[in-house]
């Protein structure tokens, strides 16, 4: 047995009541974040996004008996903002407490360490002293780490830029202190600024999960069920694999 059977046959059959809390439309709309390279990383000939995110959401659907319709947006504030729009019927992107007043998240699937990419002759040597008065942080606005700052800085100020592109931007250009971001996209920017380095350690670790607007808050424990299950059969570690995906981790099960 594949591992996908595996989850369908551990879950058995979903509940009339979370098939139609998930397929309001007839059929399971999955919104898709298109700027986490991380977890789409290509595009079917006919468009569609290709990566682990939109193959967790055809497992879900192939659990479900459902078909899938990827409603794709350009970042994850983005597919929050839908969440109280009924465009979609789960999403696959970071859990953050201010998302979470209007999405129910499962626990997460998958893990990326966030750090800091610091200058050349940057004297800064350690994440602790990051958050100083006087310092600045270039940070993508509306990501998972970023409203993560933007709860636990308290000292240093945050430079929103547009995008991680944005925020680059700002850092090199404003000549900023620190630029936060994804471990694995830091590493491409380190290539580009000679004698810029990364900072050891990571500020926190975006929690990639499942989530469902409140309104279809019944489906929510299946949904857990189907992510311990991801996780437990090692599919999650598969679909990385597959994709081949440096700096994403599998995230360990909770057993919901």
């Amino acid at each position: 047995m594949d591992r996908l059977s595996a989850i369908k046959s551990a879950l058995g059959p979903a509940p009339t009541a979370v098939r139609q809390a998930l397929s309001p439309q007839g059929h399971l709309r999955a919104g898709i974040n298109l700027s986490n390279f991380l977890l789409v990383s290509s595009r079917a000939a006919n468009g569609d996004p290709q990566g682990v995110s939109p193959d967790m959401a055809a497992a879900l659907g192939h659990c479900l008996e459902l078909p899938v319709a990827y409603v794709p947006y350009a970042s994850p504030g983005l597919v929050a903002d839908a969440a109280e729009r009924g465009e979609w019927d789960v999403a696959l992107l970071g859990a953050e407490a201010q998302r979470a007043a209007v999405i129910d998240f499962t626990a997460p699937y998958s893990e990326i360490e966030a750090t800091y990419l610091v200058p050349a002759g940057s004297p800064l040597a350690d994440i602790s002293e990051v958050d100083k008065p006087g310092r600045r942080i270039a940070v993508a606005g509306r990501t998972a780490y970023g409203l993560w700052l933007e709860r636990n800085i308290a000292h240093a100020e945050l430079v929103i830029g547009d995008g991680f592109d944005g925020a680059f931007k700002l850092f090199t250009t404003e000549k900023l202190d620190a630029l936060a971001g994804l471990r694995p996209k830091l590493i491409e920017d380190v290539a580009q600024l000679p004698g810029s380095r990364m900072l050891p350690g990571r500020f926190m670790a975006v929690q990639q999960a499942l989530g469902t607007p409140k309104a279809a808050g019944v489906a929510i424990d299946y949904l857990q069920k189907f992510v311990a299950q991801a996780i437990e059969t090692g599919f999650v570690a598969e679909l990385i694999a597959r994709h081949r995906v440096v700096g994403l981790s599998p995230a360990k099960s909770r057993n919901a």
